[in-house]
Formats: structure tokens, C-alpha cells, sequence
């Protein structure tokens, strides 16, 4: 049996709602040789720039999206990661990426790291953080707390896919090529360029607002709006540390006006008051201006 010691502490999420795969992310960098990495690697990954909103708004929007992306993507941060994925029409492979991921699994913690792994506990991301073979159980970190997971049922939870990734190294690639890569990575999803079947990047946008400025406040009452809002508002302090830290001042500044936005509108939201149709038209204008530096902040990364 191994099993390491790891909690979700040091992970910065303004919210509470931080999007989990890049907070078992971050986490798993926190606990792997190369804690330095662990913020710019929300950001390097280009997790700090994404959004998915359905038109229902429903929490699953967040994990729609090209789970095989994220070995380049993490790897563009400049770490090494192994990956292992099972989806939708492909179960003649269930078990051999099963057994599969319980090797990277355990390889990943006989090296003190805790594995990011979707659906271990409640159906996001979470760690994986220990093993042990005689009972044929993982021990696990889920955004709801510690538990345990058997073997067998790795891949095949509440939503059956498989999805594992490890940190594994550092690869040497120079921060200026991290930044060029992060700009590219960050306006190719912004504009739309990566799969999702729901609004996706600059789109997301006015898939949220648009609830704050209808004559049925529904939506923009609900606590998937709060969901949401606190899902990408926290993202957001990611991208702004980053370009501070990679020395690029107007993205950085334009980047912390869109955080400070996203994190009022996500209090309007989170005191209940949004049911006064000033305090919507307030949220709604303070998406309106984070959208326009979104924008803005496009035209300076291409």
C-alpha cells in the first residue's frame, strides 16, 4: 500500500468553484518536483482562457470538450505527462485502458505524484493519490473530499469514460517559447477553434449575459448560472498571474480588469440579490466589459 499525503491547500480558487481539472492540476504539479510550476501551468495549458456554457447552462458544459488535448496542452506548459483515455463507442478497449491507466496510476505514485483522473468520486476531476494492491483500491481526492476507489471501477463510474493523466517531467522548453505557444493556444480557443458542442471561448459570453438581460430571469437565477460564473471567474486570476509573471504587462493588466469583473459579478450573483432587475443589469454589464478585454486582449496575443 502507498498512499501520499495531499489536500487541496495552496491552490489558489477565489470561488470555490474552480474548475477541476485545472485544480487537480495544479495540485498534482504542487505535489510533484516542480511546485514553481504549479500556477503558470492553469495558465500554459491554456485551461485559464477556456469556457463552455450550454444554452441550458448545465454544469456538465464544463466537461465537454477534447479530452485527448491534454497531454500537448499540458505539455506546452513545458512539463511530461502520460496519458490514458477510453470514451464514448469504444468499449472493446475497456479493459485494456484500464489496466493500462492502473500502471500509469501506480508508476505516477511509486514517484510521489498524484494522478488527475476524471470521475473518481463525483463526476469532475479529481487525484488519485495512492494505491493498494492487496485490496485492489485506490485512494482518491475528489473536489468533495477523500475516499477510495476500486480498481475495477476506474473508467466506469456515474459517467463511464476513462481519463488519466501524470506528470512526469520537465521537457526544457524556453519560457519565451511557453508564452508564444500560451498566446496561440488561448486565441485558438477564444476564437472558437477547439471542439465543443456547446458556445465555447468569446462565444460563452453572451450565452451567459444574455440571461441577465431577458424578460425571464430563469436562468440567471439559478445556481448553474452561480456554477458557471464561478467555474471561469476563478480561472481568470490564473491568466492574469501568468502574463504578470511572463512580463506582459498590458495582457496582464487587461487580464486582472476581466478577474475583477467575473469575481463581482460572480458575489451579485452568490448574495441572491440578482432577482432586483438593476443588480442583473449590473452583472450583465460587468460580462459586457470582460468580454471587451477579452477581445482586446485577442487583437494583442495574435
Amino acid at each position: 500500500m502507498k498512499k501520499l499525503s495531499v489536500t487541496w491547500d495552496g491552490v489558489h480558487d477565489s470561488t470555490g468553484y474552480l474548475f477541476s481539472f485545472a485544480k487537480s492540476l495544479s495540485c498534482a504539479v504542487r505535489n510533484s518536483p516542480w511546485p514553481e510550476a504549479a500556477e503558470d501551468i492553469v495558465a500554459t495549458s491554456g485551461f485559464a482562457f477556456r469556457m463552455w456554457v450550454a444554452a441550458d447552462l448545465c454544469p456538465s458544459s464544463t466537461s465537454i470538450w477534447g479530452f485527448d488535448g491534454q497531454k500537448p496542452w499540458v505539455e506546452n506548459g513545458g512539463l511530461t505527462c502520460d496519458y490514458v483515455g477510453r470514451y464514448w463507442g469504444q468499449e472493446m478497449m475497456e479493459e485494456e485502458k484500464r489496466l493500462e491507466a492502473v500502471a500509469v496510476i501506480q508508476k505516477s505514485i511509486d514517484n510521489g505524484i498524484p494522478a488527475v483522473s476524471w470521475d473518481i468520486g463525483v463526476p469532475e476531476w479529481g487525484l488519485i493519490t495512492g494505491y493498494d494492491d492487496e485490496k485492489r483500491l485506490f485512494f482518491t481526492l475528489a473536489v468533495n473530499g477523500e475516499g477510495e476507489l476500486p480498481y475495477e471501477t476506474l473508467g466506469k463510474r456515474e459517467i463511464p469514460i476513462l481519463s488519466v493523466l501524470t506528470v512526469t517531467g520537465r521537457s526544457g522548453k524556453s519560457p519565451d517559447s511557453i508564452v508564444k505557444d500560451t498566446k496561440k493556444l488561448a486565441v485558438n480557443h477564444l476564437k472558437g477553434g477547439e471542439w465543443c458542442d456547446n458556445a465555447k471561448g468569446l462565444a460563452a459570453y453572451p450565452a451567459l449575459y444574455k440571461h441577465f438581460e431577458a424578460d425571464d430571469p430563469g436562468l440567471a437565477l439559478s445556481w448553474e448560472m452561480e456554477y458557471l460564473l464561478g467555474t471561469y471567474g476563478a480561472l481568470k486570476y490564473y491568466a492574469w498571474k501568468y502574463f504578470e509573471k511572463a512580463g506582459e504587462p498590458e495582457l496582464a493588466a487587461l487580464y486582472r480588469a476581466v478577474y475583477d469583473a467575473w469575481q463581482t459579478a460572480f458575489r451579485l450573483k452568490k448574495e441572491g440579490n440578482v432577482s432586483q432587475p438593476e443588480v442583473r443589469a449590473e452583472v450583465a454589464s460587468l460580462l459586457k466589459s470582460a468580454h471587451q478585454n477579452e477581445i482586446k486582449a485577442v487583437g494583442l496575443m495574435e
